[in-house]
């Protein structure tokens, strides 16, 4: 975390300064922005997350239910999304608040009574192998509206103050066929809680992204259409607090019986469970009847399941009855087919508005937010002129390829799930052999955990100009691994993808030669420089041209790092070199005060180090790495120009006009919190996640004194005497 580089901070860092359209943000509705998020799902939390991080973008969200989600039906987290919300800052809240799934149980029928089940066998989690070949993150369960809590945290602390408006559902939305429209989208509204219930209005957007769940009025807008079936199969879910002598009360479990299936999960908090319950095939013309099984059925059958073991139900917080079904939509944006290259999307989808699935492979809360972080990103870069408008058609070209194997996977899960258990005295009744359903399960894993993407080669944000043999370790189109280095300011161990944070950035990790970091003759001295100075690095031509401006002149554009944050690793010991010896493009100034970043410089560590863990070259090498944490090129150390290939068809250069009008929006920012400061007016006021349709939540955290009082988010204590001090440093 970094955050006194804009000057003494005495309250909380994770509220960042307001900026751009942060800084006098409307609580009512605009009637034109740039984006228009409707649904406050995990896909649209994380989405308006993201876009909190570009304050030149007026984004809404809007909500049709009257303040936040209290009970949320999603609850599994994979190792992947703990990433993701490491990016964002709040993995370690999170995992304090988890339930870590670390085995899993597979319950059979017994031999000697297959009316009875017993423990057959039990997997290691891998996620949960520190070690392991997928993630030092773990695999585990949380309410979904606690994730939904932490992104509007984010959001509203970060320098858009982005909030939720609540109370607003959406009746359609049309696309204007005008190239000419500055503002294409226009969306009709309606007031759906508060006094002015019912009342209407009409806005106009840029850009619109409908993370409105399965039944999306976004989607049917733009004529897109759900391809798949349903599995005919009813399941019941209950999140119960039983008193149960079941050995595996708080382990997840997969369990086949003569009477049926059951996935068993426990929950966060102790003693609450999640029981999925096998409800059996339904029959032609039962649709409606199986919808309104009551609940006593699902207890009754969830008992037979599990006999001989009790399950005495002692309190029901939560319980649904669904069929299973698997579907993709044709397109994840409003673009035709026979259009594509001549016009791009201005409409998108994500979540469970484009893909619908089971619940029981733990999947629907995980792709829907790496289908926002594939966006919000883009939607950014496009909208503050730093990248091409193409850049949009990678994320229906990526995604949808994404959503077509989640079905597979998931209709292969659940119908072993769902399969009768096959009796050996009785093979002519058929049914799954329980040991398959186990094989699947450690078999999948990789797919399960989220790590199975893999963005195809030769697409424009997945160079064919890598060299794969420099960083196996590295997969290119793969979500970029972490692996432990030795921060070389304060010598202090570090896990490198750890400090990867979802700002909207590209990363590029330069990997050093085996030259001594002092040497002049070193490739990745060589590298620096090009990177540096060379008119077609793509460093140099999207500076800002009023780089380096210092106190009243700054804004976030005018740092050197303000797109790309660059480090470097050497194969030296932290020890046998000093940060002089480093290039100044690995140690750039930053902040108002531009001083040194001193974060960026890395060494390997000894007896674990990360060129030997990631089959790295010792000649060096590139690692280009999306701001979604996907890379997307491995190139030699020795052909810096390669980076500029590989940026050009990407990114504009800094006098783009929308590059120009993004730099005009933070300088008005900038001087209207100059101009506040200086009458004792607040400005751009933090906010949380709570409230109704018009509550503007609180401050989350502060440490002597509260946004309300006139901070602009991190305040900047002024010089004072020890005496005057001292409150503020006892509270710290």
């Amino acid at each position: 975390m970094q955050f006194h580089h804009h000057g003494y901070v005495i309250s909380d860092p994770r509220i960042e300064p307001a900026a751009g359209r942060g800084v006098d943000r409307p609580d009512d509705l605009p009637d034109e922005m740039d984006v228009l998020i409707v649904g406050t799902g995990p896909a649209g939390m994380l989405l308006a997350a993201q876009m909190s991080q570009f304050p030149e973008v007026t984004c809404r969200i809007i909500e049709k239910r009257d303040r936040r989600l209290e009970i949320g039906q999603a609850d599994g987290l994979q190792a992947r999304s703990i990433e993701t919300f490491q990016a964002f800052g709040f993995a370690d809240r999170l995992l304090q608040e988890a339930y870590e799934i670390t085995e899993m149980s597979f319950w059979r029928p017994s031999k000697e009574n297959r009316d009875h089940i017993y423990r057959a066998e039990v997997t290691k989690d891998s996620a949960h192998d520190r070690d392991g070949v997928l993630s030092e993150f773990p695999h585990v369960i949380c309410n979904q509206a606690r994730v939904q809590d932490y992104f509007a945290e984010f959001a509203a602390n970060s320098p858009a103050r982005l909030r939720p408006d609540y109370g607003w559902a959406l009746e359609h939305l049309e696309v204007s066929a005008d190239p000419s429209a500055t503002h294409p989208v226009t969306a009709h509204l309606v007031r759906s809680a508060g006094e002015d219930e019912g009342e209407k209005r009409t806005v106009r957007a840029k850009y619109a992204v409908g993370c409105d769940g399965a039944h999306s009025q976004v989607r049917r807008d733009i004529g897109g259409k759900m391809h798949g079936d349903s599995r005919n199969h009813a399941w019941g879910v209950m999140d119960v607090l039983a008193d149960s002598d079941f050995p595996d009360y708080r382990t997840k479990c997969a369990i086949q019986s003569t009477s049926g299936s059951i996935l068993y999960i426990p929950r966060e908090g102790n003693s609450l469970v999640r029981i999925y319950v096998d409800l059996g095939e339904i029959p032609d013309g039962g649709k409606e009847k199986v919808r309104a099984t009551p609940l006593s059925t699902i207890v009754e059958t969830a008992q037979a399941i599990m006999r001989p073991y009790t399950l005495d139900v002692r309190h029901v917080a939560w319980w649904s009855v669904y069929e299973v079904g698997q579907r993709v939509t044709d397109s994840f944006d409003d673009v035709r087919p026979d259009e594509r290259g001549s016009k791009h999307p201005r409409v998108f989808t994500a979540g469970d508005a484009c893909h619908t699935h089971s619940a029981k492979a733990g999947q629907g809360m995980n792709v829907s937010m790496q289908d926002a972080f594939n966006l919000g990103w883009k939607l950014g870069h496009v909208l503050t002129g730093r990248a091409v408008p193409g850049l949009l058609d990678t994320y229906s070209q990526e995604r949808q390829d994404v959503a077509r194997k989640l079905i597979e996977f998931d209709r292969e899960w659940s119908t072993l799930m769902g399969a009768r258990t096959f009796d050996p005295e009785h093979p002519e009744l058929g049914g799954v052999d329980p040991e398959e359903v186990t094989a699947h399960y450690v078999k999948s894993e990789e797919q399960a955990s989220g790590f199975g993407v893999t963005y195809v080669r030769g697409q424009l944000l997945t160079s064919d100009l890598s060299d794969q043999s420099l960083a196996d370790g590295f997969p290119l189109g793969k979500r970029f691994r972490s692996a432990p280095v030795r921060r070389h300011c304060d010598a202090v161990p570090v896990e490198l993808g750890h400090h990867m944070r979802a700002d909207g950035r590209w990363r590029i990790y330069v990997f050093a030669d085996s030259a001594p970091a002092a040497s002049e003759e070193s490739a990745v001295r060589a590298w620096a420089r090009w990177f540096a100075e060379d008119p077609s690095s793509p460093y140099v031509r999207t500076q800002s041209p009023n780089r380096g401006a210092r106190d009243a002149d700054w804004t976030r554009a005018d740092d050197a790092g303000a797109l790309f944050d660059v480090k470097v690793i050497y194969q030296d010991d932290h020890n046998a070199f000093e940060p002089q010896d480093v290039p100044d493009v690995f140690r750039p100034r930053f902040g108002p005060f531009q001083v040194r970043d001193q974060e960026l410089v890395y060494a390997a560590e000894e007896g674990d180090d990360i060129f030997d863990r990631r089959g790295v070259s010792r000649d060096g090498a590139v690692i280009i790495v999306r701001p979604d944490m996907y890379v997307s090129a491995v190139l030699p150390l020795d052909r810096p120009e390669l980076v500029g290939e590989f940026f050009a068809p990407i990114l504009l250069d800094a006098d783009a006009p929308a590059a120009v009008e993004a730099r005009r929006v933070l300088a008005e920012g900038r001087d209207l919190l100059r101009e506040r400061s200086a009458s004792g007016q607040p400005a751009g006021k933090p906010g949380g996640f709570g409230g109704g349709a018009h509550a503007e939540a609180g401050v989350i955290s502060t440490l002597g004194g509260s946004a309300s009082d006139g901070e602009d988010g991190a305040a900047r204590a002024e010089i004072r005497t020890v005496a005057e001090d001292d409150q503020v440093i006892a509270d710290i």
